[in-house]
């Protein structure tokens, strides 16, 4: 019985304590996180989320379009220039 004694006078009971409070607000948290109410929130900030999604890619899709005409139109500025540069040589 005494090193049983030993033992229990040794433990630290603030730490004890805190680790007890933790394990009860974690339970407690977990039913919180799994109510009704808090699935109803994960689904609008999940519909947000998407519909940002969706927003991004429309000016990805627009960037990509104006960066092909761009690429496009400077070929055909090159092309011509290159065309006038060979016309002045062979003159």
């Amino acid at each position: 019985m005494l090193k049983v004694t030993k033992i229990w006078n040794k433990i630290n009971w603030g730490k004890a304590g805190i680790f007890a409070a933790g394990v009860a607000f974690g339970t407690a948290g977990i039913k919180v996180l799994s109510s009704k109410d808090a699935k109803k929130a994960y689904t609008h900030c999940t519909a947000a989320a998407l519909r940002a999604k969706e927003s991004v890619m429309k000016t990805v899709t627009t960037v990509q379009e104006n960066a092909t005409d761009i690429y496009e139109e400077a070929k055909k500025i090159n092309e011509e220039r290159a065309e006038a540069e060979a016309i002045v040589e062979e003159s």
